[in-house]
C-alpha cells in the first residue's frame, strides 16, 4: 500500500510538472513576442499587416481548434494529446527561430497555435483526472501560477534574451524546455486518461465549429468594417448550425447538457466576464505610462509585472484553502477587488501619482489570484470525469473569446474618441476620455460578474474523490 501511495504521489507530481512547463512556456512566448515585434519588423523587413498576423494567427489557431482537440483527448487519451501538442509546439518554435521571412514566421506561429491548443485542451483535464477533488484546487492553483509566472517573466527575461542574443532566442528557448517535458511524459508519466475510449470523433461537427469560431473571432476583431460585420454574422449563423448538429449527434464534441447545471454555466460565464474586463488592461496602461507619463518601455514592463506577480504568489495557497472551505467566497472577493482596481484605473490623469495605478494593479492581481483557481475548480468539479477534456477546452475557449471581446471593446471605444491616429499631445485629453470610458465599462462587466458569481452556488465539500468515470489506462 505504501508503495502504491508513493507511486501515486510521483504520478501527481510528474503530471503537475509537465502541465506547468507547458503553462509557463506559452504565456512566456506570447508576452515576450510583444516586446520583440518591432525588432522582427526591422530585421526581416516585414510590413505592418504581416507583422500583426504573427501573434494573430497564433490566437486564432488556438481558439478555433481547442474544443475539438479537448474532445479528441477524451477519446484517445489526454496525455497523448498533450504530448503530441508539445511535440508540435517545440518543432514549430525551432522552425520559427530559424525563419528568414515574415511569411515563414506567420506559418510557424499558426503551427505553434495548434500545438498550444493541444496542450491547453489537455492541461486542466489531465490535472483533474490525476488529482482527487479535495486536492484539485491546489493543483489548479499551481497551473495558474505557472501561467502568470510566464506572463511576469516574458517582458523581463524575453527582453533580456532579445537584447543580448537576439529575437530568435525567444523562440529557441522553447526547444530544450519542450524536450525536457517530453522526456518526463515518456519515462515518468505512466498511464493515460480517457473518458470515451473507442467512440468516434465527429469530424464534420469539428470542421463547422472551427470555421464558425474563426469567423466570429475575426468578425469581432474587425467589427468596425462592413466586411467584419458580415463575417461575424456568418460565424454566428455557422455556430447556430453547429449547435443544432450537436444536439442531434451521438458523439458530440460539445455536450450542451453540461450548461444546464447552474454551477457549470455560471462559472464559465464568470470566467468569460473576467477575461473581457481584464485582457485590455495592459495595452491601455502601457500607452498611459509611456505616452502620458513618458516612462520607458522597461519601466512600464516592470510596473505592469506587479499584477501577474500577485496572481503567481496567491494562486497555490488560495487553491489549497479552496479545497478545504467554501470556495465561492474567494471568487466573489476576487471579482470585487478587480472591480475596485478597474475603478481606480478609470480615474487616471496626467498628474496622478504613480502609486495610484500601482495600487490598482495590486488589487487586480490579488483579485485574479483569489478568483481564478477556485472558479476553475468549481467548473471542473461540476463535470463528469469522462468529459474533462471537453470541459477544460470549453474553459479555454471562454478565455480566448473573452480576450478577443475585450480587445474589440477597447478598439471600438478608442476609435470613437480618437480614430485611427497615433497618440500625441494634441489628443491626450481624448485618450484619457477613452481610458475612463473603457475602464468604466470593464468595471461594470466585473460588477455583473460579481452577481453571477454570487449565484453559482455553494461547494459540495463532501465530494472528495475523483469522478468514477475517469479511467486510468495502464
Amino acid at each position: 500500500m505504501e508503495a502504491d501511495t508513493h507511486n501515486d504521489k510521483n504520478l501527481k507530481l510528474t503530471a503537475l510538472i509537465v502541465v506547468c512547463i507547458g503553462s509557463f512556456l506559452i504565456p512566456f512566448m506570447g508576452s515576450s513576442l510583444n516586446i520583440v515585434l518591432p525588432v522582427i519588423q526591422n530585421e526581416l523587413s516585414v510590413n505592418l499587416i504581416i507583422l500583426s498576423w504573427i501573434p494573430t494567427v497564433f490566437v486564432l489557431a488556438n481558439a478555433a481548434t481547442i474544443l475539438p482537440l479537448g474532445r479528441l483527448g477524451d477519446i484517445i487519451g489526454r496525455k497523448k494529446v498533450y504530448a503530441y501538442g508539445m511535440v508540435i509546439y517545440t518543432v514549430a518554435s525551432l522552425l520559427a527561430g530559424l525563419s528568414t521571412s515574415g511569411i515563414m514566421l506567420v506559418c510557424f506561429s499558426f503551427m505553434q497555435g495548434i500545438g498550444c491548443a493541444m496542450i491547453f485542451a489537455s492541461a486542466v483535464a489531465l490535472l483533474s483526472s490525476v488529482y482527487p477533488s479535495n486536492q484539485r484546487g491546489e493543483a489548479l492553483g499551481a497551473y495558474i501560477t505557472a501561467v502568470y509566472i510566464g506572463l511576469f517573466l516574458g517582458p523581463l527575461l524575453g527582453g533580456f534574451l532579445a537584447n543580448n542574443i537576439g529575437w530568435r532566442s525567444i523562440f529557441l528557448f522553447n526547444v530544450p524546455v519542450g524536450i525536457i517535458s517530453l522526456i518526463l511524459i515518456k519515462f515518468k508519466l505512466h498511464g493515460d486518461w480517457k473518458g470515451y475510449d473507442g467512440e468516434k470523433f465527429e469530424k464534420s461537427g469539428s470542421v463547422i465549429y472551427i470555421i464558425a469560431l474563426l469567423a466570429i473571432l475575426y468578425g469581432i476583431s474587425s467589427f468596425q468594417t462592413n466586411l467584419g460585420k458580415l463575417i461575424l454574422l456568418a460565424g454566428i449563423f455557422g455556430l447556430a448550425i453547429f449547435i443544432l448538429k450537436e444536439r442531434g449527434s451521438k458523439n458530440p464534441i460539445l455536450r450542451l447538457n453540461i450548461f444546464k447545471k447552474r454551477v457549470s454555466s455560471f462559472s464559465a460565464l464568470a470566467l468569460l466576464l473576467m477575461n473581457i474586463a481584464t485582457t485590455s488592461m495592459w495595452a491601455i496602461l502601457s500607452l498611459y505610462f509611456q505616452d502620458i507619463l513618458s516612462l520607458s518601455p522597461l519601466t512600464t514592463a516592470m510596473i505592469l509585472s506587479v499584477q501577474p506577480l500577485m496572481v503567481a504568489l496567491l494562486s497555490v495557497p488560495v487553491g489549497r484553502l479552496a479545497d478545504r472551505v467554501e470556495n465561492r467566497t474567494f471568487s466573489i472577493a476576487g471579482m470585487i477587488l478587480v472591480t475596485l482596481g478597474l475603478i481606480i484605473f478609470s480615474t487616471l490623469q496626467p498628474q496622478t501619482e504613480l502609486y495610484i495605478p500601482i495600487i490598482g494593479l495590486i488589487l487586480v492581481g490579488i483579485g485574479l489570484g483569489l478568483f481564478n483557481s477556485p472558479t476553475t475548480n468549481k467548473f471542473m468539479g461540476s463535470i463528469e470525469g469522462r468529459d474533462y477534456g471537453m470541459a477544460g477546452a470549453t474553459l479555454s475557449t471562454m478565455i480566448y473569446v473573452g480576450q478577443t471581446l475585450s480587445l474589440s471593446i477597447m478598439l471600438f471605444i478608442f476609435s470613437i474618441y480618437i480614430g485611427n491616429v497615433q497618440i500625441n499631445n494634441s489628443n491626450f485629453s481624448l485618450y484619457l476620455l477613452s481610458l475612463k470610458t473603457a475602464f468604466t465599462a470593464f468595471a461594470i462587466i466585473t460588477g455583473l460578474g460579481t452577481i453571477i458569481t454570487l449565484l453559482i452556488g455553494k461547494n459540495n465539500l463532501k465530494k472528495i474523490k475523483s469522478d468514477q468515470y475517469t479511467k486510468k489506462l495502464d
